[in-house]
């Protein structure tokens, strides 16, 4: 069976694959309003190293989703850099080196899920039966094969948030970017969906990374090596959180002591900066 992802031409090393991924340096944003502007992000630093999977919280509207779509290229800074993988975010994106997943599946409605699932294959090139094998690998790997042609009105929120999942994976990218995708699921599907992410991510060789917008902070440690702590608007860097639990994790590691103490800590560094 082909790899869900694939290495970049930037990892032909052991010493390649310690680059970073992602550098974010010296961010700032500011958006204008009625009232003046408004600064969001004030010199923001960060990265994500190749393999790893960082998590980004902090206070509601602290700018979270708006460093992603920095990330994403979809918004520019006003001053600073972003390099993946040496690229920049646009540079990035022809280049199909990240994939990504948003709080809602942002399906099209005319296509069945499979349809949605080959849309990025598409776009790329990719020949009737290439598409056609990819899709059904990706589809199965996400327990979706019973749902192929099925419409998006016709799947349950958890399924849908699957089928944007796997369209983010299907051009096999070397970075996941993940802005809150499973925020709008009730409690026990987005616990199941977790789980099922910490399975995917335990089966890929080599592992992409992961960047990860998220307010649950128990999400944040079960599912990252590294958990980045934003502070209120004009957000900066509060704190930055090693999670020293082994892998592969599995989702009843919810009730372990240790990750209790690790949301702990990030809700100390929260409530100190008023979050």
């Amino acid at each position: 069976m082909a790899i869900l992802f694939q290495e970049t031409d930037t990892a032909s090393s052991a010493a390649d694959l310690r680059t970073w991924a992602i550098k974010v340096q010296g961010v700032t944003k500011h958006y204008q309003t009625r009232g003046g502007a408004v600064q969001v992000l004030a010199g923001i630093n960060c990265t994500v190293a190749a393999g790893e999977v960082v998590a980004l919280v902090g206070p509601s509207g602290c700018g979270k989703s708006t460093l992603l779509r920095i990330v994403t290229g979809l918004e520019s800074p006003d001053g600073g850099v972003v390099k993946l993988f040496g690229l920049s975010p646009v540079q990035a994106r022809r280049e199909h080196r990240f994939g990504i997943a948003f709080q809602t599946a942002a399906l099209l409605e005319w296509r069945d899920a499979a349809a949605n699932v080959a849309l990025p294959l598409e776009l790329a090139g990719w020949s009737p039966e290439a598409r056609k094998a990819r899709v059904a690998e990706l589809l199965a790997r996400m327990g979706l094969s019973d749902a192929a042609h099925r419409l998006p009105r016709q799947l349950s929120g958890g399924m849908q948030q699957r089928v944007a999942l796997a369209r983010a994976l299907a051009l096999a990218p070397p970075i996941l970017l993940l802005d809150e995708p499973f925020s709008a699921l009730d409690e026990l599907t987005r616990e199941q969906l977790q789980g099922e992410l910490l399975d995917l991510l335990a089966t890929i060789s080599p592992r992409p990374a992961v960047l990860l917008v998220t307010h649950n902070l128990t999400e944040a440690v079960l599912l990252s090596d590294r958990v980045i702590v934003l502070s209120r608007r004009p957000a900066q860097v509060l704190a930055e959180v090693s999670i020293a639990l082994p892998r592969p994790r599995r989702a009843d590691l919810r009730d372990d002591v240790r990750l209790h103490q690790l949301v702990a800590e990030l809700r100390a560094v929260l409530r100190g900066n008023g979050g």
